[in-house]
C-alpha cells in the first residue's frame, strides 16, 4: 500500500514541486492549500506524514500542529518555517512537530527527512508482527508490539519521534549521547538543523514521563554532553 504524505502550503510554486518529487519516490501525495483545508484533511484522510508550512491563511501552521497533537493523533510532522522565525520553529517542536526545514529548502534534504519519517511507520508496522516485546524500567514500560507507552496503569501518547527517542535511550540505559548523535541515531539521517531540536523533544518528554519534569527521574541530562536514560529494575 501506498504511503500517503499530506502537504498543506498556500504556495502553489512550493506544492507542484514538493508533489513532482513525493509522487516520484512513490508517495500518495495530498494537498491543502490553507490551515483549515489542511487541519481537516489531517483528520479525515489518516495521512502517513504531513509537511506543514507555517504562514498560511485562515488558521496557520502552528495552530493546525496544535489541533492535531490535541486530538492525540502521532502522524509525523514536519513544519516549514521562514528562516528568520526561530520562534516559530521552537513553538513548532513544544506543540508536537517531529522536525523543521526552513525557506528556501534543499527538496533533497527535505526528501531524505521524509524517508527517514517513512521508514519508522514502516518499521511500526514490522513490529506487530514480532513476538511481543516489552521494556522496562521502573514505572515506565514500552511495549513494541503496540507501539505504546504506560506509566503505571496510565497510557502515555507520544508522538513517533518521542517514542523513538524514549526507546532509543531505555535499551541503551545508563549510556550517554549527545545531541547531534542523537539527531544522527533517532532522527534517521545525517542532520544540518539546531540541536535545540532534540532539547525540546526531550522537554516535551518529560513532561508526558516524569513525575516532575523539573527533577527528572528517567531521562537524564549529562552537564555539557547530552543526555542518557537513567534504568531501574
Amino acid at each position: 500500500m501506498e504511503q500517503k504524505v499530506l502537504v498543506v502550503d498556500d504556495e502553489k510554486a512550493i506544492v507542484d514541486i514538493l508533489v513532482f518529487n513525493l509522487q516520484k519516490e512513490g508517495y500518495n501525495v495530498i494537498t491543502a492549500s490553507d490551515g483549515e483545508e489542511g487541519l481537516n484533511k489531517a483528520l479525515n484522510e489518516n495521512p502517513d506524514l504531513i509537511i506543514l508550512d507555517v504562514m498560511m491563511p485562515k488558521l496557520d501552521g502552528i495552530g493546525v500542529c496544535k489541533q492535531i497533537r490535541q486530538k492525540n493523533i502521532t502522524t509525523p510532522i514536519i513544519m516549514v518555517t521562514a528562516k528568520a522565525d526561530e520562534v516559530d520553529k521552537i513553538l513548532g517542536l513544544e506543540l508536537g512537530a517531529d522536525d523543521y526545514v526552513t525557506k528556501p529548502f534543499s527538496v533533497r534534504e527535505l526528501m531524505a527527512r521524509v524517508k527517514a519519517n517513512m521508514r519508522r511507520i514502516l518499521t511500526e508496522k514490522e513490529l506487530e508482527k514480532t513476538p511481543k516485546n516489552i521494556i522496562k524500567s521502573g514505572k515506565l514500560e514500552i511495549d513494541l508490539d503496540r507501539y505504546e507507552v504506560k506509566k503505571g496503569n496510565d497510557i502515555i501518547e507520544l508522538t513517533v519521534r518521542e517514542f523513538e527517542l524514549l526507546k532509543f535511550l531505555m535499551i541503551q540505559k545508563n549510556q550517554v549521547f549527545s545531541r547531534e548523535s542523537l539527531l544522527e541515531k533517532v532522527w534517521g539521517y545525517e542532520y544540518y538543523g539546531d540541536v535545540r531540536t532534540v532539547d525540546v523533544t526531550v522537554r516535551r518528554l518529560r513532561e508526558k514521563v516524569e513525575d516532575n519534569s523539573n527533577n527528572p527521574a528517567y531521562v537524564m541530562t549529562k552537564r555539557g554532553i547530552g543526555y542518557y536514560f537513567k534504568g531501574e529494575n
